[in-house]
């Protein structure tokens, strides 16, 4: 059997989809896959890949990508791959095609954003024709997938992602936590529920204030201050105009002095150790990879009670409110604000619970069995 797979991610966002093969491909090479992949030229996708050790094939767009088929057919044939894994749903124009003149591939496509309406017309029957394993990151997914696409049950497998709780584990000393506090300008003594995440309104950052602002309002006398961690920039993922709304709210509420934007950040995991509470209230999440990555770093998390999220938290790790529902969040921060003895409960609870179902080591090895299930076919 061929021990090889091409990663197809034309993307030029950045997001948990677009990380995703990078993430991966340590942990196949450990396990003897061979990874090579295809990306946009220039792009954050093509970059991480980079680092991860793989020089991918690039294209200028989408459209010079299928123009350049036979370029890819005699690269795919000269390296004997036989297996294509795409993560976007545009990047299947291209899988489909090269299946279709090169019919012995195989095709694995991962459904990383939760599909939202049917793909059953000629184009989507054909393109999805081609695709012999789709898979979905949670059942809340698997359920959507289900209605959606024109393949059958059998066909359609739920994999859940999965993270490395090392590189998740507390490092730093009191200093260093106090050191990143000041830096940040957190209050010494301060509670700190945070919210990190792209700054875009499926993220619920404005849930979130309001939250916040009812429960400074119904609780005077706790010490809490609130962090939104997320680029402020287009570039950064984020919608500037939404940026904007929420400065202005923020403002207008009067918690210019209780809430920081951090911006941008790349050491995620550093800021979840001067993080009490982590807030994740995005109203559709396809699995909610910020919510098990606080979880593996001990944090207590309030969750939205929609989408995968209730998957991955259970009343033992955390807590779930409804995403359209300030009060509930505020409920929710209040009473773990209040008790630091829950929040150390709770956050080793989340700590367990990862290293029990959502690791990326139990990732790979599912997503291996599915590349060998499909190559052997």
């Amino acid at each position: 059997m061929s021990h090889k797979v091409m990663h197809i991610c034309l993307s030029d966002g950045w997001g948990g989809l677009e990380m995703y093969p990078a993430r991966i491909i340590p942990e196949l090479a450990a396990r003897g896959w061979e990874t090579h992949a295809l990306a946009l030229a220039d792009s954050r996708v093509a970059q991480s890949l980079e680092g991860a050790g793989v020089v991918p094939l690039t294209a200028a767009s989408r459209t010079s990508a299928l123009f350049a088929v036979g370029r890819w057919l005699a690269y795919l044939r000269e390296h004997d791959i036989r297996l294509l894994h795409c993560h976007k749903s545009s990047d299947l124009r291209l899988a489909a095609l090269l299946a279709t003149l090169r019919p012995s591939l195989g095709v694995i496509f991962t459904d990383h954003m939760g599909v939202t309406r049917p793909k059953k017309d000629l184009y989507h029957r054909w393109a999805y024709g081609k695709v012999d394993r789709l898979l979905s990151i949670s059942d809340a997914t698997r359920r959507r997938n289900l209605k959606a696409f024109p393949l059958p049950a059998e066909r359609i497998q739920r994999l859940y992602l999965g993270i490395d709780p090392v590189a998740l584990a507390p490092r730093l000393d009191a200093g260093e936590r106090r050191a990143l506090r000041s830096s940040l300008g957190l209050p010494a003594k301060a509670v700190t529920i945070g919210v990190a995440g792209r700054l875009t309104p499926g993220k619920g950052q404005q849930v979130f204030i309001e939250a916040l602002a009812l429960l400074l309002r119904e609780h005077p006398a706790l010490d809490v201050h609130g962090v939104i961690v997320g680029g402020l920039a287009a570039e950064e993922g984020s919608r500037e105009e939404y940026v904007a709304e929420l400065q202005a709210r923020v403002e207008e509420l009067g918690l210019s002095s209780r809430v920081t934007f951090t911006g941008f950040r790349r050491d995620l995991a550093r800021l979840f150790e001067v993080l009490d509470v982590v807030c994740v209230p995005s109203r559709n999440e396809a699995f909610g990879l910020t919510v098990i990555e606080a979880m593996a770093a001990g944090k207590a998390v309030i969750g939205s009670r929609s989408g995968a999220i209730p998957e991955l938290i259970d009343s033992h790790s955390g807590r779930l409110a409804d995403p359209q529902a300030p009060q509930e969040w505020a409920s929710a921060m209040a009473e773990l604000s209040a008790d630091s003895e829950l929040r150390a409960r709770l956050g080793s609870e989340a700590r367990l619970r990862v290293k029990q179902h959502f690791l990326l080591s139990r990732h790979v090895e599912g997503l291996i069995d599915v590349y060998a299930d499909v190559i052997d076919a």
